[in-house]
């Protein structure tokens, strides 16, 4: 088995592309039955840039994420939303219509639909 080179994605997509992937994303949140729930619409904008910046910063970008917010601890800040079988097939299928938005560069497009399937799982605590 080869190793990935996670930096890659940084490399090839840069902040506009996260940018992109992640405005697609959270588009679609507000009016999903649900995910939109889990969201406080007056925080959408704050979701979105640190999903980004958690993005970013994990796939070779600054570390903005870690500087302001200290590590990610993905399990502990999420605990508080009950996501089970549903909704993290739901947020993968959301994802996943963002990431063929997005156009990204097929080397990416793999790592990051890799990584969010299993970290999709990884978060499931119901």
């Amino acid at each position: 088995m080869t190793e990935i080179d996670e930096t890659l994605v940084f490399r090839q997509i840069g902040e506009e592309g996260f940018a992109r992937l992640v405005r697609a994303f959270y588009a679609q949140v507000p009016d999903d039955d649900v995910l939109g729930p889990m969201y406080p619409a007056d925080d959408l904008e704050g979701a979105e840039e640190r999903l980004r910046d958690f993005l970013v910063g994990r796939f070779g970008g600054p570390p903005r994420y870690i500087e302001r917010r200290g590590h990610p601890r993905l399990r502990m800040r999420h605990a508080p939303y009950p996501i089970d079988q549903r909704a993290r097939d739901r947020w993968v299928q959301l994802m996943t219509r963002a990431l063929d938005e997005a156009r990204l560069p097929a080397e990416s497009d793999r790592i990051l639909r890799a990584f969010f399937e299993a970290t999709a799982t990884f978060m499931m605590n119901r």
